[in-house]
């Protein structure tokens, strides 16, 4: 007969084997693999996303210029007559209130006859020499036709962003003259990603209108007029010489029935 004798265990023995066993335990909870298991399924997702979604593609910028000037070709405020009554407010420096208000009438005969009439004067009269001047450019600008038009014939383009206007996507391009004209803008335009017209112009003249100018930004904003799109406000920062800086917004109060207006 055999007797099986059991002797006890050390105490240091008996400390080791409950290491071991609290050290399997603890290797082996669920919990403890879960950093691990999350890093290599990020690591093979990555390496299995498509690179269209990787990347995001800039969209083709001569395709975009070619709807864009297609759109202004086919703009009828380019063959419709229509009218204007535009109010004007001049601020000097950092003031709140303006020190001259100006109230004009705008009208446009086509293909490129515009002109002008001061309605209205309120407050400094050199408010209405600043706003003579600026009208005396938009004038003299239709007459240049294609001349001052947003196109690859007069200025060179880089896309810069998308963004949105509200809920209405656009893209945003930098707009450089291909010549020093007063008539042409140094700066960004927003278009309008569905209908491709652009809702807005910023920048500087190419060339200073002005001797009397050390500097203007302008920025002008377009809105529909039927079916028409026309300039629908400007203003303008300018630091005139000897006077310090004026700030100029302009917007159309009244627009007329374009076809209820008539060439001479």
């Amino acid at each position: 007969m055999i007797r099986v004798t059991n002797k006890p265990i050390s105490g240091r023995a008996n400390a080791q084997a409950v290491t071991q066993k609290s050290e399997i335990a603890r290797t082996s909870t669920p919990g403890s693999w879960l950093p691990i298991l999350v890093v290599l399924a990020a690591l093979a997702s990555s390496s299995q996303m498509p690179a269209s979604t990787a990347e995001i593609k800039s969209p083709d910028l001569t395709q975009i210029l070619q709807r864009l000037e297609d759109v202004q070709l086919q703009n009828p405020a380019r063959s419709r007559p229509y009218q204007v009554r535009r109010d004007y407010k001049v601020f000097r420096g950092d003031d709140k209130q303006p020190t001259s208000e100006v109230m004009t009438q705008v009208d446009f005969v086509p293909p490129d006859i515009k002109t002008y009439k001061i309605t209205q004067t309120l407050g400094n009269s050199r408010g209405e020499k600043m706003v003579r001047e600026l009208l005396d450019r938009e004038t003299e600008s239709a007459k240049k036709g294609p001349g001052s038009e947003i196109n690859r014939t007069n200025y060179d383009f880089v896309f810069l962003r998308q963004e949105n206007f509200g809920v209405v996507p656009e893209y945003v391009l930098r707009i450089a003259p291909k010549r020093k004209d007063k008539y042409l803008l140094r700066g960004q335009i927003w278009v309008n990603m569905s209908t491709f017209r652009i809702r807005r112009i910023e920048g500087v003249p190419a060339k200073s209108p002005s001797i009397w100018l050390k500097g203007i930004r302008i920025t002008l904003q377009f809105a529909q007029l039927g079916t028409m799109w026309i300039p629908n406000s400007f203003d303008a920062i300018a630091t005139v010489r000897l006077l310090g800086q004026y700030t100029l917004k302009g917007h159309n109060i009244r627009t007329s029935d374009p076809q209820s207006i008539m060439p001479n």
